[in-house]
C-alpha cells in the first residue's frame, strides 16, 4: 500500500481491482494533477478502456456536477436512464467536457490539458476558493467525469470511490483518472493474473479490492 501511494504521489499509475463480484476489472489509476500526454497514450495503448476523471463528492457539489442519469430524468428521459445494472445501483458519470482552450479534444495534448484543469478546479474549491467551471470547460466533450459517492467507498464500492480514496491517503488532489484494462485477445477486461503479469514487468503496485478497504477504514 506505501509502494502504491508513493508511486501516485510520484506521477505513476497504481493498478486498481474492485471485487470479484462486482465488476471484476481491474483499472489503471493516476493521480489528475499529474496527467501528461504520454500518460494519456499510455492507457489507450496498455489499458484501452475509457480514460475518465474522478473527482471528490465535495468538489463535484461546489462545481455544479450533478449526476448524469439525474439530469437526463429531470429532462424527461427516465427510460433511458434505467439502466439496470447488474454491478452496482448506478453509474457515477457526471459530464462530458472539453477545456475550453482545446480543439477537438480528444488528442492526448488536449485531454491531458482538460483533466489538468479539472484537477485545478477540485483543489481550488476544496481549500475554499471560487472556480467557475463552465466558464473553462464546454460539453459535450471528450472527457468523461465521474462523480465519487458522498461516502466514498462505504457508500460504493467503485473504482471512482477507490481511487478518490487513494488519492486522499496519498495526501494528493482528490481528482484521478481511471482506465479500464482490457484484453486484445478475449474482447473482455484483463484478468487479475493478466494485470498482476503487467505491474511485475513494469514495478506497479496492484491493489486488490478487499485489501484495500480494510486498510482505508
Amino acid at each position: 500500500m506505501n509502494d502504491a501511494l508513493a508511486d501516485l504521489r510520484d506521477g505513476k499509475p497504481v493498478l486498481v481491482h474492485d471485487f470479484d463480484d462486482r465488476e471484476d476489472e481491474v483499472d489503471m489509476v493516476y493521480a489528475a494533477s499529474e496527467m501528461t500526454p504520454n500518460k494519456v497514450a499510455r492507457m489507450r495503448n496498455d489499458a484501452g478502456g475509457l480514460v475518465c476523471v474522478a473527482v471528490h463528492p465535495d468538489a463535484a457539489e461546489s462545481l455544479g456536477l450533478g449526476y448524469l442519469d439525474e439530469k437526463l430524468a429531470d429532462a424527461g428521459d427516465e427510460r433511458l436512464v434505467d439502466a439496470d445494472l447488474e454491478y452496482d445501483d448506478r453509474s457515477s458519470f457526471a459530464a462530458w467536457v472539453n477545456h475550453r482552450s482545446t480543439r477537438t479534444g480528444v488528442t492526448d495534448n488536449d485531454r491531458s490539458k482538460t483533466i489538468r484543469r479539472v484537477a485545478d478546479a477540485v483543489e481550488t474549491v476544496l481549500a475554499g476558493g471560487a472556480f467557475d467551471f463552465p466558464s473553462e470547460f464546454r460539453a459535450p466533450g471528450h472527457v468523461a467525469v465521474l462523480r465519487a459517492h458522498d461516502d466514498l467507498i462505504d457508500g460504493r464500492r467503485g473504482h471512482t470511490e477507490m481511487s478518490i480514496a487513494l488519492a486522499e491517503e496519498a495526501g494528493a488532489v482528490p481528482a484521478t483518472v481511471v482506465c479500464e484494462m482490457l484484453d486484445d485477445e478475449t474482447g473482455g477486461a484483463m484478468s487479475v493474473e493478466d494485470a498482476r503479469e503487467y505491474a511485475d514487468e513494469n514495478d506497479l503496485a496492484l491493489l486488490q479490492g478487499e485489501e484495500f478497504a480494510r486498510i482505508v477504514h
